[in-house]
């Protein structure tokens, strides 16, 4: 879809897209369509409610939206997405969206990324024809100064998330982790970031032991990606660790259930890596350096075993308890190498890594362990406005013993049926070598789910936005 701020001047035809706030007292049209007011009883922007009606020239189709009184980011987004996800007929040649003076930059940068999003199809190896939107101009008229800039903004934020909608969704077959080393290294190309990798060769000389462990079970060659951005002038460094499991069958402990879903199971890496083009596409002035490991966790006669010893990169052992809590491995290993090599003021790990998250959170809301209370406060801050939302769960010491071994430094589960996440994060705790502002999102029930925008459960680009968010803010 090609986007461009029109100038008032610009005849209004096609289909013209104007969205209100609720008003009991009725609205009325723009006055390019006469300015006639509509009763109340048809429509009064009442949220998640629309009306299609036909220009006096039979020119223009009008397509109200109703946003409710005092909208959130997420209805917005989620009002506009709606539009070009089921009403794509609609959109022909020129789309034209109308901003009342109410709506202010926020707003309007929810309701384009939002139809952006809402061109994005799962129809990635269908073999008949879809729908080809670069033919559609749409044609923004805003009174809001600086309204270029905003659009260019959603514009960039809708293309990182579609790009890790697609990471995501597309098969573990052709998503793999060689195919995400390859996307890096195009990304940075393009968007002004470097990409470093390191093959099962590299690894093994850096002693990426734990990495490695998870991976000698699968052909598929492991791929450690490094990646830094940066920029002339930064005033901070940030860390980014993301899990890039691109299919998990749990290894020896074979999933039971929902394997067909474990192509999700690299949603923290694509979260990463659409973070990284996002926050270079934006030329944020903020250092940044992302790892992300990834590996394929299969099943042959070259797996690691169930009460295996493993090295790290850390230098610490680890017992091998579950080969299904395979992801805390690899990021262990991302986690050391960034910190002891790379020294950020503040390290970030995402990743799909419990069961035990979802039973807390359900698909709502991601949990956030942090023993920075100030980097806490700032990812919910930012959480609450786009709707990605993260909440504390604690840390405290009193968990560390679960994870004792007796023959190594440390097992990799404790085996119970309580505080999985708690534990897993007490786990990676070990790996940070101690940094005094680290963070770990676990977004196992944020990062691919059900929605009104496929048939199937699909990608949501969980921690894209919210990376990004906190970086540019704080």
């Amino acid at each position: 879809m090609k986007i461009q701020v029109n100038n008032s001047k610009k005849v209004i035809k096609g289909l013209a897209i104007i969205p209100y706030f609720e008003n009991e007292n009725g609205i009325q049209l723009p006055e390019a369509f006469g300015a006639e007011a509509v009763s109340p009883l048809i429509f009064s922007g009442k949220k998640d409610s629309t009306l299609l009606l036909s220009s006096a020239d039979k020119k223009t189709a009008l397509y109200l939206i109703g946003l409710g009184k005092d909208p959130d980011y997420k209805t917005v987004n989620t009002a506009f997405r709606r539009i070009s996800a089921k009403k794509a007929e609609l959109f022909e040649s020129e789309v034209h969206l109308l901003f009342g003076a109410e709506m202010d930059a926020a707003w309007i940068e929810a309701a384009i990324t939002g139809l952006l999003l809402g061109t994005y199809r799962l129809s990635h190896f269908k073999s008949e024809a879809q729908k080809d939107w670069s033919k559609t101009s749409l044609f923004i008229q805003s009174t809001l100064p600086n309204t270029e800039e905003t659009v260019s903004r959603a514009e960039k934020i809708a293309n990182a998330q579609m790009e890790t909608f697609r990471l995501v969704d597309l098969p573990p077959n052709t998503a793999t982790p060689e195919y995400l080393g390859n996307w890096a290294k195009e990304s940075g190309k393009k968007h002004g970031f470097t990409v470093k990798i390191l093959d099962r060769k590299k690894a093994q000389k850096e002693k990426l032991d734990a990495f490695l462990a998870v991976s000698q079970g699968a052909v598929k060659e492991p791929q450690f990606i490094i990646m830094t951005y940066r920029p002339k002038t930064a005033s901070k460094h940030v860390g980014l660790v993301g899990k890039g499991v691109t299919f998990d069958t749990g290894g020896l402990n074979i999933k039971t259930q929902g394997m067909v879903h474990m192509k999700c199971d690299m949603g923290g890496a694509a979260a990463v890596l659409g973070a990284m083009q996002l926050i270079a596409d934006m030329q944020l002035p903020v250092k940044v350096t992302a790892i992300v490991p990834c590996v394929e966790n299969a099943v042959d006669n070259q797996s690691y075993l169930p009460s295996d010893v493993i090295g790290s990169y850390s230098g610490k052992t680890i017992e091998v308890i579950d080969t299904d809590a395979e992801g805390r491995l690899i990021l262990a290993d991302g986690l050391s190498y960034l910190v002891k090599n790379y020294k950020p003021d503040t390290v970030i790990d995402i990743a799909t890594l419990t069961g035990s998250t979802v039973g807390t959170f359900g698909y709502e809301c991601a949990a956030l362990f942090t023993n920075d209370e100030q980097l806490s406060k700032n990812l919910q801050f930012e959480g609450e406005k786009i709707a990605e939302r993260v909440w504390p769960l604690p840390l405290w010491n009193v968990y560390k013993s679960e994870m004792d071994s007796e023959i190594a430094d440390i097992k990799n589960f404790h085996g119970k049926p309580y505080a999985g996440a708690i534990t897993a994060a007490k786990f990676l705790e070990v790996f940070t070598e101690d940094h005094p502002s680290w963070a770990h999102i676990d977004i196992a029930g944020t990062a691919f789910g059900d929605s009104e925008f496929a048939k199937t459960k699909h990608a949501t680009a969980f921690g894209v936005h919210l990376l990004f968010k906190l970086l540019e803010n704080h």
